[in-house]
């Protein structure tokens, strides 16, 4: 892979053998996006000890990082009657029923979150063969098929973020922007981290948070001391 003159001079302050404390790769993070065109989205990768093979262990949640993520979201709403006047007064960005699954249908996707009420779900359940591979299905695992559709919104807006372990048990999220301050960073970091330990599954066996890696969109990833974040995490 070809890599830029930006991206070398980064990984040349980078000890890729070192395993940073947190709040050493936070500080160093900060320097090597310091010169960055745009405002780059601080990314956490977490290696679990789980084979997502076995159903019990794909994990799969949902965590509202106490600073939010620092992007804009924007939120889809499939649902009917009443209950669109309360997704548009909590913030949802688009708010329908037929009209949008038709858009969909059409290969529309502007939007980052659809939440629907489960009356809806026999319609919109059509739409799991588009949605599915891209993440923005509604699932009630991830808070996102309820009639509570003004607090769901509220939630997204503020911060909260679905994640899933991906083929090889590995965790990739974005925990904030470049801009943060470095204690915003850690406490959105160590709320992920607290959240992943107490989704452990029964049975997963031996090491179960095995690596913690620190990047941001145009960095090279450093390591995190595991034992250390475990231990700020108070887990």
């Amino acid at each position: 892979m070809k890599r830029s003159r930006r991206w070398k001079e980064a990984a040349s302050k980078v000890d890729r053998l070192r395993d940073y404390q947190l709040d050493e790769g936070l500080t160093l993070l900060r320097e090597l996006t310091s010169g960055s065109k745009f405002d780059e989205t601080v990314e956490l990768t977490v290696n679990l000890g789980v084979d997502p093979r076995k159903a019990d262990q794909m994990l799969r949640g949902t965590v509202t990082l106490p600073h939010g993520t620092g992007k804009e979201v924007r939120v889809l709403v499939l649902t009917k009657g009443e209950k669109q006047a309360e997704a548009r007064e909590a913030g949802a960005d688009h708010v329908g029923f037929d009209d949008y699954i038709e858009k969909i249908q059409g290969g529309w996707y502007e939007f980052d979150v659809a939440i629907a009420t489960p009356d809806a779900m026999r319609d919109v359940g059509k739409l799991g063969k588009v949605l599915g591979p891209r993440g923005l299905m509604p699932n009630p695992k991830t808070g996102t098929v309820t009639f509570e559709v003004g607090d769901a919104v509220k939630e997204v807006k503020s911060g909260r973020i679905d994640f899933r372990v991906d083929r090889y048990g590995i965790i990739h999220v974005g925990v904030g922007k470049a801009s943060f301050s470095e204690e915003q960073l850690q406490d959105n970091i160590l709320e992920m981290l607290r959240t992943l330990v107490r989704m452990k599954p029964a049975t997963s066996k031996g090491t179960y948070v095995q690596k913690i890696t620190l990047s941001s969109t145009m960095s090279p990833g450093m390591k995190i001391s595991r034992a250390t974040a475990l231990a700020s995490a108070r887990v």
